[in-house]
């Protein structure tokens, strides 16, 4: 075994824990609340950090079995630190925290953005810099340059809503239960994407802009589905939903192309929870290939919150030697820049 990294992720509503050995996956253990958090219609912070505590242990114990080691073959653990919800952050920094101490580890804490950006390096895409990662999200929709993964460098990023959470609030207006997204991209699936025409954010600014913004495309279609009514709704969900996904998706694709073209990288990446949409992997394969670049584009699995990721960002972080990190704690937000590596 090379380096071994016991991996912890509790950010949002997935509890989550990994084996990364060097760039191998040896374990990805992924407990989902979905279903739990599906009645409320979103997550609701509180359940999901009760649900956290009573889980993460279980889900530890599955990725150390899986991966066929014990915390004595483990090198070092991390923790997503930040950002994320606090109560459901807290529960996995004390975890890590706990496990670290009493094993006597080192501990990482690590950023989730970085591990969205640093899971392309996993086998089996391995992606070396430089290359611009896109990542989008519920929280989260921006460019980096990555010529270092210890250092991703923002180029752009939403002024307003993030494209996941335009996707889950457009998935509402049209119907569709939580979690959004899949329903939303199942349902585009029988629909005609240029039956509306809605609307592009920042496009007034220039073909060179690489920011993004949804506020507007989601306002949009409150205001077709008003006009058209409880009736006209029904009838014309699909053509709705794959007009609305087409104008959250083609901004992502475009902006990073261009951001690719100008800085004359040879790959692209995606990562985050958008990037599980097959719409959005269908446009970033075209245009790539279009321009003759590599893009990588983790599975599925890896793209939704997982530790494994966070183990890869683990290996572009600086440890915390024991005892130093017990007076660390976990924060909410992110810090400016997005990225704390």
């Amino acid at each position: 075994m090379g380096d071994v990294v016991l991996a912890i992720e509790t950010s949002c509503d997935e509890t989550a824990a990994a084996v990364v050995d060097g760039r191998r996956i040896a374990s990805n253990v992924v407990a989902s609340q979905a279903e739990l958090h599906s009645v409320y219609g979103g997550v609701v912070p509180e359940v999901a950090a009760r649900h956290h505590l009573t889980t993460v242990n279980a889900v530890v114990d599955r990725a150390l079995d899986e991966a066929g080691v014990t915390l004595g073959d483990v090198d070092r653990i991390a923790v997503t630190r930040r950002p994320g919800l606090i109560g459901a952050l807290l529960v996995g920094v004390a975890t890590a925290k706990a496990l670290a101490y009493a094993t006597g580890k080192p501990l990482v804490m690590a950023d989730h953005l970085h591990g969205h950006v640093a899971a392309c390096w996993l086998e089996p895409l391995a992606l070396d810099p430089p290359f611009v990662a896109l990542t989008a999200s519920g929280g989260h929709t921006r460019l980096d340059l990555v010529d270092d993964y210890a250092a991703p460098r923002l180029l752009g990023q939403t002024l307003d809503d993030a494209a996941g959470e335009a996707i889950d609030k457009g998935a509402r207006l049209l119907g569709i239960p939580y979690p959004g997204g899949p329903g939303l991209e199942a349902l585009a699936r029988e629909g005609d994407r240029t039956a509306f025409d809605f609307p592009v954010g920042l496009r007034s600014r220039g073909p060179d802009q690489l920011d993004f913004s949804y506020a507007g495309v989601k306002t949009a279609l409150l205001y077709a589905t008003r006009d058209l009514g409880d009736d006209g709704v029904q009838a014309r969900r699909a053509d709705l939903a794959a007009s609305y996904q087409e104008a959250i998706v083609r901004p992502l694709v475009d902006r990073l192309m261009l951001a690719a073209d100008i800085h004359g990288v040879p790959a692209v990446s995606i990562g985050g929870g958008v990037a599980a949409n097959g719409r959005l992997r269908e446009l970033v394969e075209q245009a790539a290939s279009g321009r003759g670049l590599r893009v990588a584009i983790p599975d599925r699995a890896l793209c939704t919150d997982n530790a494994a990721m966070i183990g890869a960002a683990a290996a572009f972080t600086p440890a915390i030697p024991w005892p130093d990190y017990v007076g660390e704690d976990a924060i909410a937000t992110a810090p400016p820049g997005g990225i704390a590596a």
